[in-house]
C-alpha cells in the first residue's frame, strides 16, 4: 500500500515539473534594453491598422470613396487591385517586423537555416544603415502628413468624407509613429553592436 501511495506520488510530481515546463521567450541579446524590445513591438503594430483599411478596400467594402474614384475602385477590386492592396500590405507589415531584427539574435548572426549566408556574423553597419534611412524617410512622410498632406489628399470631393474620413485617418495614424520607432531601435542597436567592436 504505501508503496503504490509513493509510486502515485512521485509519478503525481513529475506530472507536475512536466506540466510546469516554461514557455519559451523570444531572447534579446545582451545589452539590448527593455524599452527598444518594446519599440521594436509597437512597430509591428503601427503598420496592422492601414494595413486591415486597404485589405478591406480591396475586397470591395465601401470605404466611403465617390466619384472617379470609386469607379477605379470598384472597376478593380476585388481583382487586380485586390492583389496590388494586400501586396502593399505585405510589405509594409514585412518592412516593419525586420525591426525585430534590431533587438533579436537574428539580427547579428544569420539564420542557419538560410542557405548560403546561414550562421554568418551581421554586419552592424548593413543593418543601421538601411534602418536609418528608412527611419528617415517615414519621418519625411509622416512630417509631410501632419504639415498639411494629408489634409489635402481629405479635401478632395472624390475621398472619404464624415464618419469614413475619420476611420480612414485614424488607421493611418499609427504609421506617424512608425518612423521615430525604427529610429530609436536603430539607435540602440547601434550603441549595442558598433560598442563590441572596439
Amino acid at each position: 500500500m504505501s508503496t503504490t501511495t509513493g509510486g502515485t506520488a512521485a509519478f503525481a510530481a513529475s506530472a507536475g515539473a512536466g506540466s510546469a515546463v516554461p514557455r519559451k521567450r523570444a531572447v534579446r541579446p545582451a545589452g539590448t534594453p527593455r524599452w527598444a524590445e518594446l519599440a521594436a513591438r509597437a512597430t509591428v503594430w503601427t503598420t496592422v491598422p492601414s494595413g486591415l483599411w486597404r485589405l478591406a478596400l480591396g475586397l470591395g467594402v465601401p470605404v466611403g470613396f465617390s466619384g472617379e474614384m470609386a469607379a477605379v475602385f470598384e472597376g478593380n477590386t476585388p481583382g487586380w487591385g485586390t492583389a496590388h492592396l494586400v501586396a502593399l500590405s505585405g510589405l509594409a507589415e514585412l518592412l516593419a517586423f525586420l525591426t525585430l531584427g534590431l533587438v533579436r539574435p537574428w539580427g547579428e548572426v544569420v539564420p542557419r537555416w538560410l542557405p548560403f549566408i546561414g550562421g554568418r556574423a551581421v554586419r552592424p553597419l548593413a543593418a543601421i544603415v538601411p534602418a536609418a534611412l528608412g527611419s528617415a524617410v517615414l519621418i519625411l512622410l509622416a512630417t509631410t502628413s501632419l504639415l498639411g498632406g494629408w489634409a489635402h489628399e481629405l479635401s478632395s470631393p472624390d475621398a472619404p468624407q464624415g464618419l469614413a474620413g475619420v476611420i480612414m485617418t485614424l488607421c493611418y495614424l499609427p504609421m506617424v509613429a512608425w518612423g521615430p520607432l525604427v529610429a530609436a531601435v536603430t539607435v540602440a542597436y547601434a550603441r549595442r553592436t558598433l560598442g563590441r567592436r572596439r
